[in-house]
């Protein structure tokens, strides 16, 4: 009788155990899903960050979006809700939001469209220039942020318009392309 009593307990005991494992292991999923299974394949990630640090480990830039995707075979990563920051050779941190980007996967230009707003200072203790186009790219490289559609700069209290700017944050140098006007 002692015999039986043990077995059914025994069973009963290795139920349970397994039971309270299989609910350890399927706990909530991460709050960033991704399938990765190499570029060949493409992927796909949601609240995702993406960070490019120099050969120190330093971040040279940071990239937030809602959604990152790369298909397979393209050299295009699609990204929507973007938020980036990143620090010019000259040690200025800036920020830029849009609404979707394009990140080259093997240059370090970054395509920005949709609501593109950009901010930072020049030099340090300077007023910050703020950036507002549809359109605007980020060469990571050479720290020049360019567009050729309408766009709006704010500094020191000016106002310019202008179609077409290319801003050199390296340099410490804009230029308004066409159609310039400012308000004073």
């Amino acid at each position: 009788m002692i015999y039986r009593i043990f077995a059914v307990l025994t069973i009963v005991a290795v139920f349970v155990a397994s039971v309270l494992l299989s609910r350890q292991q399927s706990g909530a999923p991460a709050s960033t899903a991704v399938q990765q299974t190499g570029w060949a394949q493409g992927y796909a990630a949601q609240d995702a960050r993406l960070v490019q640090t120099d050969a120190d480990g330093r971040a040279l830039y940071t990239l937030n979006a809602a959604t990152i995707q790369q298909q397979p075979n393209e050299n295009q990563v699609r990204l929507t809700r973007v938020q980036m920051s990143f620090r010019d050779q000259n040690g200025n941190a800036w920020t830029a939001t849009a609404d979707r980007g394009e990140l080259e996967r093997v240059a370090q230009q970054v395509e920005l469209s949709g609501n593109v707003h950009v901010a930072g200072a020049f030099r340090s203790g300077q007023s910050p220039a703020q950036i507002t186009s549809d359109a605007l790219s980020v060469d990571l490289n050479t720290d020049v942020v360019s567009t050729t559609d309408r766009v709006t700069l704010l500094w020191s209290g000016l106002v310019l318009g202008a179609t077409g700017l290319e801003a050199d944050l390296k340099e410490q140098r804009v230029h308004l392309e066409s159609a310039v006007h400012a308000t004073f």
